[in-house]
């Protein structure tokens, strides 16, 4: 089912050689002291996505990108997040970058967010940057914060307002 590699073992066995295979410890190292293999950078791992035919009822995390053309009920945090054209999100939505082609109800949260002509979204956003193509349909409220992403934020914010009206 599975063949090894050829390019590790050692050459023909010499007369009265014991008949030893290396431990993993005792593999080929780079200059650097780890396995070569470990050396190189890990590939960036295509994104997820959603088919227009998925219902999704739940929250979603992901350190990646996420494509969504179904549904999806409940709350997404990803790094990137496209939600498609056929796409309908219904929960927050917090991502690094934010493109909207679909419909989201709910509250947007994003360092780059990005509303196409066919984007609905019902809710406020909170954007670091924001573009709003002609076309885009759009009821709620925008905000500008310069870390969009850390929701600790506002609360402290808050109460630095309500100190500086108590004086």
């Amino acid at each position: 089912m599975f063949s090894k590699s050829r390019i590790n073992e050692p050459g023909p066995k010499q007369a009265g050689e014991p008949d030893v295979k290396p431990t993993p410890s005792e593999a080929p190292k780079s200059a650097g002291g780890m396995a070569a293999a470990s050396s190189a950078p890990k590939p960036k791992a295509p994104a997820s996505t959603l088919s227009n035919d998925l219902v999704v009822k739940g929250n979603m995390k992901s350190t990646g990108d996420i494509v969504i053309e179904g549904t999806v009920e409940g709350d997404i945090r990803a790094h990137m997040l496209t939600v498609g054209e056929t796409a309908t999100v219904k929960g927050e939505v917090v991502a690094d970058d934010v493109v909207v082609n679909g419909r989201i109800i709910g509250r947007l949260r994003g360092l780059k967010v990005r509303l196409t002509a066919t984007a609905r979204v019902e809710g406020d956003i909170v954007h670091k940057t924001i573009a709003i193509e002609s076309g885009a349909h759009f009821e709620g409220s925008v905000h500008r914060q310069e870390d969009p992403l850390n929701t600790t934020g506002k609360k402290v914010a808050g109460a630095a307002a309500a100190a500086k009206a108590d004086s």
